[in-house]
């Protein structure tokens, strides 16, 4: 299941209750955590970026009118209820499956890397590098033919 990711997103609903709370700060963390569970094209990473305080003057006199506070910030509200969505959706239909076989291949590939060879990868994989394709192919190009064929079919019957 998706413990963690629930964990993570539990976690950044608590932050919204903090004293010294930064929204933009807040937005960049969540993204990143939306980002690596539903990929960088996901709509719930649309509306966490499209989170802002609206400081126009008809919004500054409604507050006014209102009573100058209110009993909760409807910002923080609004972030609460997307991660809550956001959690219910993978408490009751898991990971995305894009997900699911990344996590697949990732393992094998583990199973038959060495240590030295996965950290390289890895490196590169979060690096802005242009050509990291080019440089993660050379690495398993270096693999034995045997271990090679070995984790395709692997990752084939997987």
């Amino acid at each position: 299941m998706a413990e963690k990711e629930i964990a993570l997103l539990k976690k950044q609903i608590s932050k919204l209750n903090e004293k010294k709370f930064d929204l933009e700060a807040w937005k960049n963390h969540t993204v990143i955590f939306l980002e690596r569970i539903f990929g960088k094209d996901s709509s719930k990473i649309k509306m966490i970026k499209e989170l802002h305080y609206d400081y126009s003057s008809w919004n500054l006199r409604d507050t006014a009118a209102a009573g100058k506070t209110k009993d909760k910030d409807p910002l923080r509200m609004q972030a609460a209820e997307i991660l809550s969505a956001t959690i219910a959706e993978l408490e009751n239909l898991g990971l995305p499956e894009g997900t699911k076989d990344k996590e697949k291949i990732w393992e094998l590939l583990q199973d038959e890397l060495t240590g030295k060879q996965v950290k390289e990868i890895e490196a590169f994989l979060v690096s802005e590098e242009q050509e990291k394709t080019e440089k993660i192919a050379t690495i398993l190009e270096n693999l034995e033919k045997e271990n090679l064929a070995l984790t395709i079919a692997k990752l084939l019957i997987s």
